[in-house]
């Protein structure tokens, strides 16, 4: 069966503020840690009251002490947040703690608003404009050490300097992020859950156009989708009220905390809204197991992940536990041994 995974945005509710978001995450890792998950990855996203996690490569180190089995890692770290060394020292040392066990999943947008973007590298770099290309090469060079000669960063350690880079994987939601991790060699990741381009279009891309690297022999894919599942379509339909009130706000570009079932039924939708919530609807797959797998199957036969990773957005944390449940039932997932 095609192997799951579980991408977390740490989703702030109106009934759960951002502490205890973070501490659901933990919980909910060690949920699908049980359940044969393969992969657990964490966003970085900023300014956002929607999201608590700002800090990927944080609650990595928390929630690998406390699994087993799960790979953890960043779906992302978005690269024009940071300088490569940091990434690089702070990526090998969760390798140094958990070896064979951590990813680094590479974005390259800010992840946020202007104003924070600023904020974020305001202090640090001078720098204007797309520079993912030259920060990716700096990162890679961490690991080579092929800096040209006389440059002053031979003379620079990236510590522990015994132990690799995680296995890295280039994230995308366009054409363009699809091709560049074809051409270096690296793993990819297809944003289906918010991206307006194709997901077949991209994933097919990226395999027919894969060069094998020193970071991989073969292409590895990943799709992330939206679902919610619960015992009856019905059931998953009310929980996914509140992803649709949710995103209607999030295209006024209001980013507010999940709204509850209660708020989002009783919300007077104007025709228009209703139209915008089936169109968005097209990012999210709904119903029982049976149903999910069921819409889901199109998508997989044409786009031909290697691994599915799944982001559920709901209001109650237990009807988001049983959500991953249900699912690892139906894709069959083998739990791991004890």
């Amino acid at each position: 069966m095609l192997p799951l995974s579980v991408l977390d945005l740490s989703v702030v509710t109106t009934g759960t503020k951002p502490a205890a978001a973070l501490r659901n995450s933990i919980d909910l890792a060690r949920h699908v840690d049980g359940l044969g998950y393969v992969r657990y990855w964490l966003a970085e996203h900023h300014n956002l009251a929607s999201v608590a996690s700002p800090a990927p490569d944080v609650m990595i180190g928390q929630i690998a002490a406390v699994t087993t089995h799960i790979r953890v890692g960043s779906g992302g770290v978005m690269l024009p947040n940071h300088a490569p060394l940091v990434v690089a020292e702070r990526f090998k040392m969760l390798e140094a703690l958990f070896p064979g066990r951590i990813d680094l999943g590479l974005g390259r947008a800010p992840g946020t608003d202007g104003a924070t973007a600023y904020a974020l590298r305001s202090r640090l770099d001078r720098r204007e404009g797309d520079d993912f290309l030259e920060r990716l090469h700096e990162l890679i060079l961490w690991q080579t050490r092929e800096f040209p000669s006389g440059h002053p960063y031979n003379n620079v350690v990236a510590m522990p300097d015994d132990t690799p880079l995680p296995p890295i994987w280039l994230l995308g939601s366009s054409d363009y992020s699809s091709e560049l991790a074809a051409q270096v060699g690296m793993g990819f990741a297809f944003a289906h859950h918010f991206a307006s381009h194709d997901a077949i279009d991209a994933m097919v891309h990226y395999r027919n156009r894969f060069q094998p690297s020193a970071w991989r022999a073969s292409p590895q894919a990943i799709l992330a989708v939206a679902v919610i599942t619960a015992d009856t379509d019905d059931e998953a339909e009310k929980l996914a009220a509140s992803f649709d009130l949710n995103r209607l706000r999030r295209d006024r570009g209001q980013y507010l905390p999940l709204p509850s079932v209660e708020e989002a039924l009783a919300y007077p939708y104007t025709d228009a809204e209703r139209t915008s919530i089936l169109r968005n609807r097209s990012r999210l797959f709904v119903g029982s197991p049976a149903t999910v797998q069921q819409k889901l199957q199109p998508l997989i036969d044409a786009s031909k992940p290697d691994e599915l990773m799944v982001i559920t957005a709901v209001y109650d944390h237990d009807a988001r536990k049983k959500s991953y449940s249900l699912l690892a039932e139906a894709f069959g997932l083998a739990k791991p041994a004890v």
